[in-house]
């Protein structure tokens, strides 16, 4: 399975923020925003990833992640001249794609707790898998409506009246016919290839599944600057609480067999002295200690 971040737009919600760096370049406490959507792949074990973004943006983004091989994957990057909307992504990658199925992930989105997703990621076959995530302001975002044996009927972009508070979150999963979707989709009124156009052609097709998300997961949308705040208390607070890193992609490698521990220890050797190094090598650490127990 290949793998797409979608960092582009204009991120107009987090002006002035936006005129320094993109908002996926913001920082989610402690890391980059983009750090967080880049880990849940990583987890998910997709190895294969590109990254779309503006002509502006993408040079920094470069810099930042590189190639991708200090994590034991490789990242591409691609260009978004105008944003029309998150199926556009499909149109741009579809090179990169092939003839492979793919999972797409929204750059300011960020996912913590359980194994909903790797599960997911592990059993995928064939047609769509997406999420729903209950929430209190459901006419913000696509509305998943569901029947009384819990099967999805419909689906909603930003409905005035949402027929349910399931909320659609920015990770999708599709099989490789997401390409000839996406190329035959027509623009809405909104003037965007909307993603819920995509879901609902899978719909109709009976191909669409939908994971309910339960509690103690937990769903975070930073594209506002309140919303980018709450992300980074978030943060802090389970990292405090638990001393454990949330989207730490050189741990999220590691852990998933893409990395050997001799490797991390190698990398980690090449940063700079700072609280996160400090917290790799205490994984080492523990993990060194953990291989002379056996």
């Amino acid at each position: 399975m290949k793998g797409i971040i979608l960092a582009g737009g204009a991120g107009s919600r987090l002006y002035p923020l936006t005129q320094v760096a993109s908002k996926q370049l913001q920082p989610v406490y402690d890391k980059p925003m983009v750090y967080y959507p880049l880990s849940t792949l990583i987890e998910g074990g997709v190895r294969e990833i590109c990254l779309i973004s503006t002509p502006h943006d993408l040079p920094r983004f470069r810099s930042l992640l590189g190639d991708g091989k200090r994590w034991g994957i490789s990242i591409e990057y691609f260009e978004q001249a105008r944003p029309e909307g998150i199926a556009q992504a499909f149109r741009i990658a579809a090179g990169f794609i092939g003839a492979d199925s793919v999972t797409l992930i929204l750059g300011d989105n960020i996912f913590y707790g359980g194994d909903t997703f790797q599960r997911a990621f592990t059993g995928f076959s064939t047609g769509s898998t997406i999420f729903g995530y209950q929430v209190t302001d459901p006419e913000r975002y696509g509305v998943v409506e569901f029947d009384a044996a819990g099967k999805a009927i419909s689906i909603e972009e930003k409905p005035e009246r949402p027929r349910s508070n399931y909320a659609v979150p920015g990770l999708y999963l599709y099989d490789n016919e997401v390409v000839a979707i996406a190329a035959a989709l027509k623009p809405s009124a909104r003037g965007e290839l909307e993603i819920t156009d995509v879901n609902l052609e899978y719909l109709r097709r009976g191909q669409l599944h939908v994971h309910r998300l339960g509690r103690g997961f937990a769903w975070l949308d930073a594209g506002t600057s309140s919303s980018l705040h709450d992300a980074s208390a978030y943060v802090q607070t389970i990292e405090k609480r638990q001393g454990v890193k949330v989207g730490c992609p050189e741990e999220a490698a590691y852990r998933r067999g893409f990395l050997s521990l001799a490797q991390l220890e190698a990398l980690v050797t090449t940063l700079p002295k700072c609280e996160y190094r400090d917290y790799l090598a205490g994984v080492i650490q523990e993990d060194r200690r953990l291989e002379g127990m056996r």
